[in-house]
């Protein structure tokens, strides 16, 4: 075979390899030319601004992402605050209290806070923070109501005034339930929080009768009648005060 065939095939094969390897690149006339190599300083400069383009990209996409986040941790916080200053202003209202000689129950403000945040707040947000006030006092903080009973933490929670503790967030709950779903008057604001108050009574007579198998009569006199003068006066006050805070968010257009 001459040599200028063998030669022919030779570099035939050796632009097939080099066009696979991408080594050389096609000419004008279809032949493929090498590539030219980039030196260490043009690669550098090529990383340099693609680290830059990057940077560039991770910039817009924080500012972008920064509000939504910043949004995001005001919804959380705004509630948190609100079960924060609910629980604090019942611990506050049950240390306004008058211990009675001739039963283990005081006469306390407290269960004006609950009905008051029964009306102002919604009903999953009363039973938390309602939730939050039981959940401190059995972690020993100092926010149940003083009395004839010296106990705190858990033991207190499950004391003779357990019922009435254990059915504010179910009062609270149900009385923002009712509230909401009226015309937002005073007398409906008066009949959520009377209801929700009957609730917390009955719940404290029945446990005070399981707890000391008193009959009916003495259940009812240390447990409901001492207190229905007083809690009638804090239902009309926490409806007042309902009534008159939804009054201008009514009527703003």
């Amino acid at each position: 075979m001459p040599f200028s065939s063998r030669s022919g095939g030779y570099f035939s094969r050796q632009r097939e390899w080099h066009a696979i390897s991408g080594s050389i690149a096609p000419s004008a006339d279809g032949n493929r030319q090498p590539k030219p190599v980039q030196s260490s300083k043009e690669a550098r400069k090529l990383t340099c601004n693609q680290h830059v383009r990057e940077r560039n990209v991770n910039q817009e996409m924080s500012s972008f992402l920064a509000p939504w986040a910043a949004l995001r941790a005001a919804s959380w916080l705004r509630p948190a605050g609100v079960v924060l200053a609910g629980s604090t202003l019942v611990a506050v209202c049950a240390h306004i209290a008058l211990p009675l000689w001739f039963t283990p129950v005081p006469l306390t403000l407290q269960p004006f806070a609950v009905l008051l945040l029964g009306l102002l707040l919604s009903p999953p947000l009363a039973a938390a923070t309602l939730g939050a006030y039981l959940a401190e006092g059995a972690m020993g903080l100092p926010v149940f109501a003083p009395g004839l009973a010296t106990t705190a933490g858990l033991a207190h929670l499950l004391g003779p005034t357990a019922g009435y503790l254990l059915a504010y967030p179910v009062a609270a709950a149900l009385i923002s339930f009712l509230w909401r779903r009226s015309s937002r008057g005073f007398a409906w604001a008066m009949a959520s929080a009377a209801v929700g108050n009957l609730v917390i009574l009955l719940a404290g007579a029945l446990w005070l009768a399981a707890l000391t198998h008193a009959p009916v009569r003495t259940v009812c006199t240390l447990a409901v009648l001492p207190f229905l003068p007083g809690d009638a006066l804090k239902v009309a006050a926490a409806a007042a005060l309902a009534a008159a805070w939804g009054r201008p968010r009514r009527h703003t257009p």
